[in-house]
């Protein structure tokens, strides 16, 4: 694996080095060995932090000038594209419901439930969980075990815009309708996020669940039950209301995992 990787770092600095059958070679192994789930473009480490594969990512965004345009033919269904479509999902133990879509060099768990929705190369989605109706994985991003991605999220992609780390949703969450979580935010264990939270790296997440605010960005704390929200701030033309997302409590230990967002709103008195 670190002649592979040596040899896809030295592309990236020199793409010249893409003209070489080895080089390509090596590319081409980079997304196979992700479609398999075999790598990673990031993974958990035991200490509760993420390890993220940066080199990987560069095999990704490598790959797409290495592929050629061809018609791909799904019964009376025609695509255009560079990357072919995941294949053999019976053998994988995964259900796909018409039209759901996922690229080859994404990798789907045993379990995993894909609704009509959209999974991207470099992806990767753990079992047990389920993409619901227009729900979309972006490139890289790595989706925990359990999950629920309600119907309309969209979770951002590394590759455009590039950007270090992808965008994280670890084991047993619960993600509401409409939600966006872009930028490489990460969600850990156990949230609960409310319809239509927008986060993005720079994303006021306040916790006012306690006696004075908290606020973090770019990272969700494990079994935060969030809500969007807005907060004031001063500029040149005058004062006005910001978008933000407010931690208004904490999952119970009491709580099934597979709880509906609802259940877990109610705790709080919010309806969502």
């Amino acid at each position: 694996m670190s002649t592979l990787q040596q040899t896809i770092e030295q592309a990236w600095e020199d793409r010249s080095l893409l003209a070489q059958m080895e080089v390509k070679e090596a590319v081409f192994q980079v997304v196979e060995l992700l479609d398999k789930g075999q790598l990673r473009v990031a993974e958990p480490t035991a200490d509760g932090n993420w390890k993220v594969n940066d080199w990987v990512k560069k095999g990704v965004v490598m790959y797409f000038p290495l592929r050629q345009m061809e018609t791909i033919e799904v019964g009376p269904f025609e695509f255009h594209d560079k990357i072919p479509l995941k294949k053999s999902y019976a053998e994988m133990g995964v259900r796909v419901v018409p039209h759901a879509i996922a690229r080859y060099g994404s990798f789907l768990e045993r379990g995993v439930i894909m609704m009509p929705s959209y999974v991207n190369i470099g992806a990767w989605v753990g079992s047990g969980t389920m993409v619901d109706t227009w729900a979309t994985v972006g490139s890289c991003a790595q989706i925990g075990r359990n999950v629920h991605l309600s119907g309309g999220v969209g979770i951002g992609g590394v590759l455009e815009p590039p950007q270090a780390a992808p965008t994280i949703i670890e084991d047993d969450c619960f993600i509401g309708s409409r939600c966006i979580v872009v930028e490489g935010v990460r969600i850990e264990k156990e949230c609960v996020l409310g319809a239509n939270v927008v986060l993005t790296n720079s994303t006021h997440i306040i916790d006012v669940s306690g006696p004075e605010p908290v606020t973090y960005r770019g990272r969700v704390p494990a079994r935060s039950v969030v809500i969007p929200g807005s907060y004031t701030k001063e500029f040149p033309a005058g004062t006005y209301q910001v978008p933000c997302a407010l931690i208004i409590g904490q999952r119970k230990e009491s709580t099934d995992k597979k709880v509906s967002l609802n259940d877990a709103l109610r705790d709080y008195s919010v309806a969502v």
